[in-house]
């Protein structure tokens, strides 16, 4: 009877006519569990944040090769996910060459440029690549390539780039500007008004020539501008293959030279050094919210070698948008 009970229970679900029962069905697993999302990542840094709006972006100098070394340093890039990156000069190695532009800089970074129109794939649909000319980007002695590949704003060899929270003033630091390099030049006249005028909390100045710096090239004391009295929150340069901070009477300046075109002789470390690393390429890792400003250095093996944090100077009426 039981057995019989059985077989009417498996023949009932059974379509009319059939002898076979029902498929039983199929097993599915559960959805793997999400990767952890790398500590160096933006959004690592937007889940440990209580405030908004954040700002975060990536920092990169001296990297314009393609070899393993600077594609190792994309990928650190590319896992930050940054909302845009800075570069800090050298984006073409050996001398700016129209011809290796794209190959250098659109390869490995298309999907943050602006009116890409390389082999590589896609662009941004706005621009989030803001680099400034180092001295590895003059072709012939002419900064033509350069200004032909990006689209940025103002003249293209110095310009400024509000984020609200972030205010970004990219300037020209090689001798050959036409505008000057000096502290008295127009291309200073102007990051003056610049500052002068930004409603931002953190306004950060990006160049190639390091004012103060204790690497294979030293530092640049015509561009030793009163950046602080002006209105600046932190200065970052490269053309030294390496990573520095220097702090001068309390202001904060990077060197950030390692992403990948080679690592440089240390010389003696200057008074204001803070801290140097030159065992690794990497990339730098800046989240701002509106209360404090990180600055980070991270290798391409996912070490955090420094960590500066700047306090924001807000203006008058709260938060920018």
């Amino acid at each position: 009877m039981r057995a019989r009970s059985l077989l009417g229970l498996l023949l009932a679900g059974c379509p009319s006519g059939s002898k076979e029962p029902p498929p039983l069905p199929e097993t599915q697993d559960a959805p793997p569990p999400a990767a952890p999302r790398p500590p160096y990542s933006c959004a690592a840094a937007r889940s440990e944040a209580f405030e908004a709006p954040t700002v975060c972006f990536a920092v990169i100098g001296d990297f314009g090769e393609d070899d393993d070394d600077t594609r190792a340093v994309a990928a650190l890039v590319h896992r930050m996910a940054p909302d845009f990156i800075v570069t800090v000069g050298d984006n073409n190695y050996p001398d700016g060459d129209p011809d290796t532009w794209d190959l250098h800089v659109g390869k490995p970074y298309h999907r943050f440029l602006g009116d890409y129109r390389g082999r590589f794939g896609p662009g941004s649909a706005e621009n989030r690549f803001w680099p400034v000319p180092g001295n590895h980007d003059y072709h012939d002695g002419s900064l033509g390539p350069y200004l032909d590949f990006f689209s940025l704003p103002g003249n293209e060899r110095y310009y400024a780039k509000d984020y609200g929270l972030v205010h970004l003033f990219a300037l020209s630091s090689d001798p050959r500007e036409p505008d000057g390099n000096a502290a008295d030049s127009a291309q200073a006249g102007w990051l003056r008004a610049g500052l002068a005028g930004s409603r931002a909390c953190y306004d950060v100045v990006s160049l190639h020539h390091p004012p103060y710096s204790s690497g294979r090239h030293g530092s640049a004391p015509t561009l030793r501008w009163p950046f602080a009295a002006w209105g600046a929150d932190v200065v970052i340069a490269g053309h030294s293959h390496h990573y520095e901070r220097l702090e001068v009477d309390g202001f904060p300046y990077f060197v950030n030279g390692l992403g990948g075109r080679d690592r440089g002789d240390l010389q003696a470390p200057l008074p204001e050094t803070r801290i140097r690393y030159a065992s690794g390429f990497g990339a730098m890792r800046v989240f701002a919210t509106p209360r404090a400003m990180r600055l980070e250095f991270w290798t391409t093996a996912g070490e955090k070698i420094d960590e500066r944090f700047v306090r924001a100077q807000c203006p008058s009426g709260g938060v920018p948008r």
